[in-house]
């Protein structure tokens, strides 16, 4: 008997859109199409070949990644850069694990991805069977949910079921476990689900905007804490009428960067571990901090208990479980930070706070962030200052993780959302390169500059050959100081300078190893003209490596002692006067 899906559905001998008799795996791909899907990233294997069997008659474009982790992190880039979910393949036990990473980024980044992974066939299951691991129990601490198919039937659910999860409240990583032999399962069907999209956002009380704008309208000195749930709920555009109508000003998680512009004149830059002395002070003094999209994160907050110690706490967060979950707020609101937004605004009243924005301007001036070397394209701040001079204002920047990282994020003059692709939560050294090729396959117009380190690049240099295959137009900047330069940096300031397993004593040819790949490469190190060469390559056509020797000893400053409290900052002075 055909199976029809419970969801509303159309009948696909109607459509033409599928063979009335088909099988799990090319079910899947037509699921996948019908929720928009058009390049997957991803390595076949035993477990999903019926699945890639399917995908030769499919319009969706298979790219071959080099290593499981680079698919899930080419698929997060697409979905960072484009705001919808994304898919990644991989088969059955290392293929499975070697997702594990991507994933668990995705679910601390609050990232919409679809990891579909093989599985033995189900007779096998619990059998020590070949390439054999329990994906399902192994994904739970990491997904917003997971699913292990048990009848190609059950993927008319399963799929439509994966995107809305994917990509309700709070974003995150949904995985499907497909069995092989449920893959090659026959099945007839009359009818194909709707695609599965998000659910609508909770709904507040009136009562609620009515008290938080009461807040804000009460507040001499407030400021806008901004997080990733900004970007994710498309809201740039409502905070800056915000900002700009109460005169607020706006600081930035790690993930947040992009939401408002950086030369915006309230904007504040990043708080935390690595912000500027102004910013970290100016939060010192507020009497309300408005939370939007974020979670408090350690890495901005410092030490929990001195962070912001004299404010009032007004929290807009879509997840209900971040309210009080770190910092306990005089206010808590469950809403798409959008939407409240658009609801405070006929409320709050317009203000010029002309005492407050004084003071931050008094601070800046005070304590600007340093940027030693800025002029200067063989040291840190001025590859990051001469690379964005010389590439469109809408390029994406994606990073690794370590110090060029902070570098770029103190550095980079950001102008627009989902213009930042960067690891947050889990600090993902690696990640990087694929999400770089990831945007470029999301957003083809766009130039992609990737800053990364010689520790990091190394974690996920193979996709270098993803990059020449593909052909995309991404620049990889590469900071090279022969160490894991912020291990050297806390060895340095924190362990009495006992450097331990920090230093590469063996230094690759990083332009003679992208070249191998096929991929055009310079070194600023032995370039007679460092700027001229890097304006060279950043206008080669597609893929292109530019190695920047620096110097072992740079620092990314200020810096905040790890558990201590944001306004103890360490370095970093410019010895400004006023």
């Amino acid at each position: 008997m055909p199976h029809r899906p419970s969801r509303r559905a159309g009948s696909a001998s109607e459509k033409g859109e599928l063979p009335m008799k088909t099988n799990g795996a090319q079910l899947i791909t037509r699921l996948l199409e019908r929720q928009g899907i058009t390049t997957i990233p991803g390595i076949p294997g035993g477990a999903s070949l019926p699945l890639y069997d399917a995908l030769r008659a499919s319009t969706i474009r298979h790219v071959l990644a080099r290593h499981e982790q680079g698919a899930g992190f080419i698929a997060q880039g697409m979905a960072r850069a484009s705001g919808r979910p994304a898919v990644c393949f991989g088969t059955s036990g290392p293929g499975a694990t070697n997702l594990l990473t991507a994933i668990a980024d995705a679910k601390l980044d609050s990232i919409p991805l679809v990891a579909v992974t093989g599985q033995v066939p189900r007779a096998m299951i619990g059998t020590d069977a070949f390439q054999e691991i329990d994906t399902y129990g192994l994904t739970i601490p990491i997904t917003k949910h997971n699913f292990l198919v048990r009848s190609a039937a059950e993927l008319l659910e399963v799929i439509p079921d994966a995107f809305r999860i994917a990509a309700s409240g709070r974003p995150g990583p949904v995985v499907i476990d497909v069995p092989k032999d449920v893959q090659n399962e026959p099945i007839e069907i009359d009818a194909l689900p709707e695609p599965g999209t998000a659910d609508p956002p909770p709904r507040f009380s009136d009562d609620d905007i009515a008290r938080a704008a009461a807040l804000i309208n009460q507040a001499r000195r407030p400021v806008l804490l901004i997080g990733a749930g900004i970007i994710a709920a498309n809201a740039s555009s409502d905070l800056r009428r915000l900002a700009d109508k109460a005169s607020i000003p706006v600081a930035a998680t790690l993930l947040g960067l992009g939401a408002l512009p950086h030369d915006h004149p309230l904007f504040l830059g990043m708080i935390g571990m690595h912000a500027a002395r102004f910013t970290n002070l100016l939060l010192e003094e507020c009497d309300l901090l408005i939370g939007l999209g974020v979670r408090f994160d350690d890495r901005a907050t410092g030490k929990v208990a001195e962070f912001c110690p004299r404010a009032k706490i007004l929290h807009i967060d879509i997840d209900p479980s971040e309210l009080g979950k770190i910092k306990q707020p005089t206010l808590g609101i469950v809403a798409d930070v959008g939407q409240a937004l658009r609801a405070l605004d006929p409320r709050v009243a317009a203000t010029s706070r002309c005492e407050w924005v004084q003071r931050m301007a008094t601070l800046r001036a005070l304590h600007p962030l340093a940027m030693p070397g800025a002029d200067d394209p063989s040291r840190p701040y001025g590859i990051v200052r001469h690379t964005a001079a010389l590439v469109p204002d809408d390029s994406v920047i994606t990073t690794d993780v370590g110090q060029h990282q902070m570098w770029a994020a103190q550095a980079y003059p950001l102008t627009r959302p989902r213009q930042w692709l960067t690891s947050g939560g889990l600090g993902t050294m690696g990640f990087g390169l694929p999400a770089a090729i990831g945007a470029a396959l999301a957003e083809p117009s766009r130039a992609v500059v990737c800053f990364s380190g010689d520790g990091s690049l190394l974690m996920n240099l193979q996709e270098l050959a993803t990059a020449a295959e593909e052909n995309v137009n991404v620049k990889v900047i590469l900071l090279n100081n022969a160490h894991l330069g912020l291990v050297r940096q806390q060895q340095q300031l924190f362990y009495g300078e006992r450097f331990h397993a920090s230093r590469f004593r063996a230094e690759p040819d990083f332009a003679a190893i992208a070249r191998g790949f096929g991929i055009t490469a310079y070194d600023l190190g032995t370039a007679a003209n460092p700027l001229a060469t890097l304006t060279r390559a950043l206008g080669e056509p597609g893929p292109c490596l530019v190695n920047v020797p620096i110097a072992a000893d740079e620092n990314v400053y200020p810096m905040v002692a790890p558990g201590g409290a944001n306004r103890d900052m360490i370095g970093g002075e410019s010895h400004a006067r006023i």
